[in-house]
């Protein structure tokens, strides 16, 4: 995880977009590739969502948008000082609790 959030700091600096990454602006990013994965499965029915990943065209589109997904994810995460697995972590942890299993 951290090579790949190295690997897109500096695809960002080569190319100058440091001033454009600010957390607004990649939380903004990140909800907009997230619409974008939604759009793919929007009109599905439960069925056809299911298949999607049977089609090369469409589950191309989802690999896509899920790496642009991730990919503003991790970059949020590095300008707001975020471990995303630690948070994921600590989340569970507290859901665990929050939502005990069923008796």
């Amino acid at each position: 995880m951290d090579a790949l959030s190295r690997r897109l700091a500096d695809f960002a600096a080569v190319r100058r977009w440091q001033p454009f990454h600010t957390p607004k602006n990649l939380a903004a990013a990140l909800s907009v590739e997230a619409g974008e994965l939604l759009e793919i499965f929007q009109w599905l029915t439960p069925e056809q969502a299911d298949a999607v990943m049977d089609d090369p065209g469409s589950a191309h589109r989802v690999r896509d948008e899920v790496a642009d997904v991730l990919a503003y994810l991790l970059q949020f995460c590095t300008a707001v000082g975020v471990d995303p697995l630690v948070a994921l972590a600590e989340k569970i942890d507290r859901n665990e609790l929050r939502f005990p299993p069923p008796s």
